[in-house]
């Protein structure tokens, strides 16, 4: 490797090395000011629907410019100038073909990668070659006015409450941003599956997470399931969509993800001291901050 593509390879180790210093995570996911698109995927499924967002964009665009070339050339050849004569034909066996025959295959063709992606929403087995039911941490999510309560049933049942940060409780705005903070986040560790089990406990709510591309109905009575598995650590952001009452607006998901290790001695932790469990654990994640952006910089002196 050259010098310079090793500045270059340090340069960005170091950049994503200060991001993650500002921002405690390695990624974050977030609305941001004038999104066309989805999220950044962060899940295998998440993936899939982008990939058939795009798909399904770049047929309607096609359908679009087809129709729109159809009547441009009827504007142009039979109108009244060029066509002064016009004709009285009222059928066209092959035309009448063609347009009952081209919706049909172009939604046959859309229903494919659709009924694939159903599947694996299901069954992560269908897209994950090294899934393991016996290894699936399992996250109960019910939904309340207005804010998430979640449990670790395989966890020795650590349960806590998730409710939005008010702004004058928000200490560090750079990484608590507004309408989506909360005071305790739901942790997962990272390239594990989660089975979540969705519920409501008053009203009808619904929990959402763009980036990993799940939302789920929180109906009362009813014990809804959806899985997710987490490819990068991270904060990630979601909201209730479901218009739940009054508070409606003010009821998000902040789901961050960790190392394994990370993990566990949280859980362990959070049995006993829920406050004193996140606090080592943010201390644990700027400690790896603080040695990815070392590492960094020595790589970066070392190469000049």
């Amino acid at each position: 490797m050259t010098k310079a593509m090793t500045r270059l390879v340090s340069g960005l180790a170091l950049g994503g090395a200060m991001l993650a210093g500002l921002t405690g995570t390695a990624s974050a996911a977030q609305p941001t000011p004038w999104a066309m698109w989805l999220q950044e995927p962060a899940s295998p499924i998440m993936e899939m629907i982008n990939r058939f967002n795009i798909g399904i964009v770049i047929a309607m665009v096609a359908v679009v410019l087809v129709v729109l070339a159809l009547l441009i050339y009827v504007m142009v050849r039979f109108n009244a100038k060029a066509n002064p004569v016009p004709s009285k034909t009222s059928h066209n066996t092959l035309i009448e073909v063609i347009w009952t025959v081209a919706p049909i295959m172009i939604l046959i063709a859309i229903s494919v990668p659709s009924f694939s992606l159903l599947f694996a929403q299901e069954d992560p087995g269908r897209i994950l070659k090294d899934y393991d039911p016996a290894k699936v941490l399992t996250v109960k999510a019910t939904g309340l006015q207005w804010y998430w309560n979640y449990e670790y049933p395989d966890n020795g049942g650590v349960a806590f409450d998730s409710t939005m940060l008010q702004d004058s409780e928000r200490t560090d705005p750079a990484k608590q941003p507004r309408l989506l903070a909360v005071d305790n986040e739901m942790i997962v560790p990272v390239g594990t599956v989660v089975r979540m089990q969705v519920i409501g406990a008053d009203v009808i709510h619904s929990f959402a997470l763009p980036a990993f591309g799940i939302k789920i109905d929180a109906i009362p009575g009813r014990l809804n399931e959806t899985w997710f598995q987490a490819e990068r650590e991270g904060v990630y952001y979601g909201q209730c969509s479901e218009l739940c009452g009054i508070s409606h607006a003010f009821m998000p998901i902040a789901i961050r993800v960790v190392k394994p290790e990370q993990f566990q001695a949280w859980v362990t932790a959070a049995k006993t001291d829920l406050p004193g469990a996140y606090k080592t654990l943010a201390a644990a994640i700027d400690e790896d901050a603080a040695k990815t952006a070392a590492a960094a910089t020595t790589v970066d002196v070392a190469s000049r």
